[in-house]
């Protein structure tokens, strides 16, 4: 007979550890979602400033959480009458480690408004100061103390936000567009006369696969603290309740986006439908423990709606640059969310719909204050010691080389690279420079009746970038001479081609070429020119041209050879 063993532990003991646990597991959830964030900036800016925004998202998280631990969690404290009490002992750790995973996504939200202009230096300042007092006096008068807060005091009923739609996300998105409006637009975002030029970021693939894994990483926000916390209410707090609206206002967020796009475009555009998802997450964010199913699809589609004219009006008559659209996904989704709070609740939540009204207003406008004003003093400071903006040459080249060093797509690799076009395969055998002949031939060309043509050629091709591959192979074919190749841009009489760019069309007449340069002295020239031309031809205009020009000397820089034998 097996004996019944006591449990070592008691059921409070058992109970605490399941939650911190809990805690912990949604808490990492909600940290994968810097992936998401990385990615979708990424995306969404142009290629030369990738790495600037992929540095910002790991240092944001870098310096920010060991601000907050030291800092921040104290200063919230301290402001919300508890004393200065940093996140010391074991007690503390949990709790610290989940708030910082909201604080740090307030703070990368602002990475995204400033992103192609602003020093790296002056970023992570501003998450300093962000982790270590800015968002900690937000919390301090809301969720340190929810029924004794400042928005309690002043109207005498609580501010509702459950999981961060106003406290973290409008909080980013408020100050993203305040940075960005102090930082100035991008050198080529508007012409003198005001018009906009429309700047479209390297890559959709990456700003949808970032939405996915933000979407993704959400249920740890709003689900999670479902989970960690029973504050009561009719209907609130229960898992099912806030997964279920947390869902349906992320679709509804990008059906709203997604019409309204249609509508003023006659396109539906990705884009903006992937910060549409984003943008009715961030709405429901503050209430999905209290919002009823059809309240649910309400505000999703709000929240999506508003986004492609908030955008616009930003973009076109406030003339600021917000890169990644942070204000109409963040900021002004977090702040309708909040607002709709009394009029979308579950029956016998709110006691009175215009108090709520009220404190939901109060709470947003001293968030929004607060927000503005700690943002704009920090950066009109930097601004005025010149150091909120980087150099109009490094602007021009890019902030990966000039703030990193580094270029995030190296165009044909390094000397160790492998060849990624599909090219034939590297041979054993020995072959000249040229693609000649190791010995004379009867072969080679003769102009005069009696010896070989020694004029050197150089044949220069453009071509498209997808017959890079057929013309390697094309010129293998005939002694594979050396051959450069080099990513160009050009216009000739291929037709420009028009694009869109959340909802605005732009055209594109620079096309994008491969010029592929051969000096030649055995092979004829004209044979070089013709293999070229038949492997990169595909019937369509824009295959390019191929041009073939005398080379007056060469000089083999090893050996110091002249003339045909240096090619």
């Amino acid at each position: 007979m097996i004996e019944a063993i006591p449990m070592q532990a008691s059921a409070e003991a058992m109970e605490a550890a399941i939650n911190e646990t809990w805690i912990l597991t949604v808490t990492f959830l909600i940290f994968f979602m810097h992936a998401g964030f990385a990615m979708l900036e990424a995306g969404q800016v142009r290629s030369k400033n990738v790495a600037n925004q992929l540095t910002k998202n790991m240092l944001t998280w870098s310096v920010g959480v060991t601000v907050f631990f030291v800092i921040g969690t104290g200063f919230e404290s301290l402001m919300s009458g508890a004393g200065f009490s940093p996140a010391a002992g074991a007690g503390g750790y949990v709790g610290w480690l989940y708030g910082a995973v909201f604080a740090m996504t307030a703070a990368t939200i602002v990475s995204g408004a400033v992103a192609g202009r602003a020093k790296l230096r002056a970023y992570i300042a501003y998450t300093f100061l962000l982790a270590a007092v800015i968002y900690p006096m937000i919390t301090a008068f809301t969720w340190a103390a929810p029924e004794t807060g400042l928005v309690e005091q002043l109207v005498g009923a609580p501010f509702a936000d459950f999981a961060g739609g106003m406290i973290v996300h409008g909080m980013g998105g408020i100050a993203g567009l305040t940075a960005a409006a102090i930082l100035g637009p991008r050198m080529d975002r508007y012409d003198g006369d005001g018009s906009v030029n429309i700047i479209p970021g390297h890559s959709m693939t990456f700003a949808v696969l970032g939405t996915l894994m933000l979407c993704f990483g959400w249920y740890g926000f709003n689900v999670g603290t479902a989970g960690a916390f029973d504050t009561g209410g009719a209907g609130a707090n229960t898992l099912g309740q806030v997964a279920m609206t947390t869902t349906v206002a992320m679709g509804m967020g990008a059906v709203g986006s997604a019409a309204v796009s249609l509508f003023r475009s006659g396109k539906v555009d990705t884009l903006y439908t992937a910060n549409g998802m984003l943008a009715g997450l961030a709405a429901i964010t503050a209430i999905p423990n209290t919002t009823t199913w059809w309240g649910a699809f309400v505000v999703g589609i709000l929240a999506g709606a508003q986004l492609p004219i908030v955008f616009s009006f930003v973009s076109n008559q406030l003339k600021i640059d917000d890169v990644c659209a942070v204000f109409p996904v963040h900021g002004s989704a977090g702040v309708l969310g909040a607002l709709l709070m009394p009029f979308v609740a579950l029956p016998g939540t709110v006691d009175s719909i215009a108090t709520q009204f009220i404190a939901q207003l109060v709470g947003v406008v001293i968030i929004g204050g607060w927000t503005i004003t700690a943002t704009a003093i920090v950066w009109y400071v930097f601004k005025a010691i010149g150091q909120a903006r980087v150099s109009p040459e490094h602007e021009q080249d890019g902030l990966d080389v000039s703030e990193h060093g580094v270029d995030t797509y190296p165009e044909f690799g390094g000397r160790d690279s492998l060849a990624t076009d599909g090219g034939p395969e590297a041979s054993e055998d020995v072959i000249r420079t040229d693609g000649g002949y190791t010995e004379p031939s009867d072969d080679r060309i003769r102009t005069d009746g009696g010896q070989p043509e020694d004029d050197i050629k150089l044949v220069m091709a453009f071509i498209r970038p997808d017959q890079l591959s057929d013309v390697k192979e094309g010129l293998a074919e005939i002694g594979a001479p050396s051959l450069t190749v080099t990513n160009v841009s050009g216009r000739g009489s291929q037709p420009a081609k028009t694009g869109q760019w959340r909802g605005e069309e732009y055209s594109v007449d620079l096309h994008q070429k491969v010029k592929v340069e051969c000096v030649v002295n055995d092979i004829p020239a004209a044979d070089v020119a013709e293999a070229i031309s038949d492997a990169a031809k595909t019937g369509e205009p824009g295959d390019g041209k191929v041009f073939v020009l005398p080379v007056e000397e060469a000089y083999q820089i090893r050996t110091g050879e002249v003339g045909p034998d240096a090619v």
